[in-house]
């Protein structure tokens, strides 16, 4: 990428914290702008012009993760929010896709993996953990087929929609499918209209109704 991608990290674990900083600091392609140990310091702070994804810790004292998203993402939706955290939970999961998180990683992802995770997320894609991915998969699956049968998909688009709940980004749809990209955008502009929403994670909130 020609421009570096800004990055913001709010974590309450100290050593956590600063290793992270340390890895995105050490990258070529990232620029670290600041770290932050609350939500509550960093909804104070929020400058959405000065940052492009938020690495988001779930669980803080004061005002948590999911809610600092809730808050945030309406005042600057182009910013990507990247949830951090030891919960294989899917009730987070999808409190945290609905408030607007578009990736949902582990603490134990590894220096080579949260960088690509970074840039994927601002390629479209909404990067999980293999397990949070699986989980997602697993847990509202027949919940979507349900809500998707409602809205009258394809089989094709139902395929679709499994992509984007599991995190999977165009190309990988594409590939998955045995169908090009340029097919894969036309049935998800037509899965958006059918739902009536115009983003992922507004699709992924009306498939999988809480």
């Amino acid at each position: 990428m020609s421009q570096r991608v800004r990055v913001v990290v709010v974590e309450d674990d100290e050593e956590i914290r600063d290793l992270v900083r340390r890895i995105l600091s050490d990258d070529p392609t990232i620029q670290f702008v600041k770290a932050f140990p609350t939500g509550d310091a960093f909804l104070q702070a929020f400058a959405p012009d000065t940052v492009d994804v938020v690495i988001m810790d779930i669980n803080m004292p004061g005002t948590r993760g999911i809610e600092c998203v809730a808050q945030a993402k309406p005042k600057a939706p182009r910013v990507q929010y990247i949830m951090s955290t030891v919960f294989e939970n899917p009730n987070y999961i999808f409190q945290a896709l609905c408030a607007g998180a578009t990736g949902y990683l582990l603490k134990s992802l590894s220096a080579q993996e949260l960088v690509p995770a970074i840039h994927g997320v601002m390629e479209g894609g909404s990067p999980m953990s293999p397990a949070i991915a699986r989980m997602v998969v697993s847990s509202f699956q027949g919940q979507a087929r349900a809500s998707i049968s409602d809205h009258q998909l394809t089989a094709k688009e139902r395929e679709i929609v499994d992509g984007l709940a599991a995190g999977l980004m165009y190309k990988e749809i594409a590939d998955k499918g045995g169908i090009s990209i340029g097919t894969v955008r036309v049935h998800i502009r037509n899965i958006y209209e059918k739902l009536q929403v115009s983003s992922r994670h507004e699709a992924v909130k009306k498939v999988y109704p809480g």
